[in-house]
């Protein structure tokens, strides 16, 4: 038995006491602070809502914005009281690089929240997509597919929200219409909760918009496709894609004639696509429903075995049924088969089934959205929730961009949220001012295992957002 008193007790702790040194236990917001002033989004969204400051005794939009932005990274509450508590915390001010009497109130952001009609919220939009020209013309991609998917926000418990509305997840909440690229959200439409995937002319709209930017503020002739699922089957679809000359990869569904077809087809006209350990069956043939105006090049496939290799019962495999223009439209083949210097590699069954895979990403993107921000918005007004998820999904973005442009082993593109908050945000530090010159010290430990000092340089080393062509 072990002595209470035993010399191997040597770091007890015997009093409590308060300090006047500047500390802070999320140091590692200040490598954001950095990325984020570097990047030039703050003056861009102060441009765009310049009209919001009638008197310059007020604070600064762009600081605003800062905040804003750095609340989201934070992640500790998401409820806007939240920001009385970091107004009391000279340690956080000092790691976001703002002044002790800059630091905004609850008050003040809910002001600015509500300030704004939802004609003014859609210019969160035009922010949204000059990151995204932003994006193309840093990584340079020599084919673009965009995602399409809605996501559900549930606000079940919430009371007398506008907007929000029964879903297909037998919730009540809001269903914005979300486009995907590389882990990103380049573009949405924020909607009631009862806007399903193809309301009104909401992906008709988003798509043509899309495209015209890539080719306007980007490359005139890049291959563009859009890959959906089987919400988004629809005729004036894929008449959309085929005027504005770009492909279409979209889940279809298997109605009663296709069924009977498909089980009338010779076992041996199957064929097999594999990808690592999964292997999929398929056979094409090509379709055209009742009201259509053409026929649509369709491919039928169902899984043999599963990621680990082992084999799937006839009775348990899930059927897909995909559509695509790609081998049928002429424009958009050859643009992909340029692209890719073969046209049997743009056409193929298993790039289309490969690709259409792919849809599976974007819901890892939409959990790593709920993960980074929140599904409760906080106002009863519905333009104030718009602002309110705008800003969240550029700060969802920003966060993307900063992993990618770390470019370092200790922050993988792959961290979620929460990881990275944990690994990367939660370091001690203690800020100094001395000199004339302000300080941020850490522990030779943090130094040691994130590399803190290079990714202080890299977090300014980036190209701004002003740089790319408008």
């Amino acid at each position: 038995m072990v002595h209470p008193k035993s010399d191997s007790v040597k770091s007890r702790i015997d009093a409590c006491e308060t300090t006047s040194d500047t500390l802070t236990g999320r140091a590692g917001l200040s490598l954001v602070s950095r990325y984020i002033e570097a990047t030039g989004i703050t003056a861009l969204l102060a441009r765009r809502f310049a009209f919001l400051r009638r008197s310059r005794k007020g604070l600064p939009l762009e600081t605003l914005f800062h905040q804003i932005i750095c609340f989201f990274f934070d992640g500790t509450d998401l409820h806007l009281t939240r920001f009385d508590q970091l107004q009391d915390d000279p340690g956080y001010a000092g790691t976001i690089e703002t002044a002790e009497h800059r630091m905004v109130s609850s008050h003040a952001v809910k002001r600015f929240f509500r300030s704004l009609s939802i004609v003014r919220v859609w210019l969160f939009r035009q922010v949204l997509r000059s990151l995204f020209v932003w994006r193309l013309h840093i990584e340079k991609p020599e084919a673009i597919w965009l995602g399409i998917d809605t996501m559900v926000m549930d606000n079940d418990d919430a009371h007398q929200r506008e907007g929000v509305s029964p879903t297909y997840k037998k919730v009540k909440g809001f269903q914005p219409l979300q486009v995907f690229w590389n882990r990103m959200i380049v573009d949405a439409i924020f909607r009631e909760g009862k806007a399903h995937s193809n309301h009104g002319t909401h992906v008709a709209r988003i798509i043509t918009e899309l495209v015209r930017l890539i080719r306007r503020r980007y490359d005139g002739n890049v291959p563009i496709g859009v890959v959906a699922d089987s919400g988004f089957y629809d005729q004036d679809l894929f008449e959309v894609c085929d005027r504005l000359h770009i492909a279409f990869i979209v889940g279809g569904k298997i109605y009663k004639d296709i069924a009977e077809y498909i089980a009338n087809v010779p076992r041996q006209q199957f064929q097999e696509c594999q990808k690592e350990r999964n292997t999929w069956e398929y056979c094409e043939f090509s379709d055209r429903r009742g009201n259509w105006t053409q026929f649509r090049r369709a491919i039928y496939t169902r899984p043999v075995t599963d990621e680990q290799g082992q084999g799937i019962f006839a009775f348990a495999r899930p059927e897909t049924l995909i559509y695509t223009n790609l081998g049928t439209n002429r424009k958009v083949t050859a643009a992909f088969s340029h692209a890719l210097a073969s046209m049997e590699a743009a056409i193929s069954p298993e790039r289309v089934i490969n690709t259409y895979h792919l849809r599976a990403r974007d819901e890892l993107v939409n959990r790593a959205f709920k993960e980074f921000g929140t599904e409760h918005l906080p106002f009863k007004r519905f333009a104030s929730n718009a602002a309110y998820y705008y800003l969240m999904v550029i700060s969802f973005f920003l966060f993307e961009t900063f992993k990618q442009d770390m470019n370092s082993p200790v922050i993988p593109i792959t961290w979620y949220p929460t990881t990275f908050r944990r690994r990367c945000l939660d370091i001690a530090g203690k800020i100094v001012r001395t000199a004339g010159r302000t300080v941020l010290k850490i522990t030779a430990a943090a130094q040691g295992n994130l590399q803190f000092l290079e990714l202080w340089k890299r977090s300014v080393a980036i190209t701004p957002i002003f740089c790319c062509p408008d």
